[in-house]
């Protein structure tokens, strides 16, 4: 599987962003995909995942929306209300044969795209 994720940027707080994943490969609405972040000098996080329903972190839930456009082979992560502590690298992530309960796990994913850079400015 290949992952190609696009749509970072610079934002001011409370403005959004949608982030876009291409996958080819493999068909998205048949694995799991997720997103994570990495903040400078702290560790890879979750933010959200899909396969049969979503899944999101709490400090992003009611804020971000995780989808998939199964027409594109694309997930789609649609972030508002952006707030400072959301600035990372976010990751999409792709697994097959995760089982649901490991959905939030980085480690439960085989292949990363490249990150895009989300800055959210005061």
């Amino acid at each position: 599987v290949q992952l190609q994720a696009s749509g970072g940027g610079l934002v001011q707080a409370g403005g959004s962003l949608r982030l876009s994943c291409a996958a080819s490969g493999r068909t998205v609405s048949r694995i799991v995909m997720g997103w994570f972040r990495q903040a400078p000098g702290k560790e890879r996080e979750f933010v959200a995942a899909i396969k049969s329903y979503p899944s999101y972190a709490d400090s992003v839930k009611g804020r971000f929306t995780i989808s998939r456009d199964n027409a594109k082979n694309t997930v789609i992560l649609q972030m508002d209300s952006l707030k400072l502590e959301d600035t990372a690298v976010y990751y999409c992530a792709a697994g097959t044969g995760i089982i649901l309960s490991a959905m939030r796990t980085a480690a439960a994913y085989n292949y990363w795209g490249q990150g895009t850079q989300v800055t959210v400015s005061s």
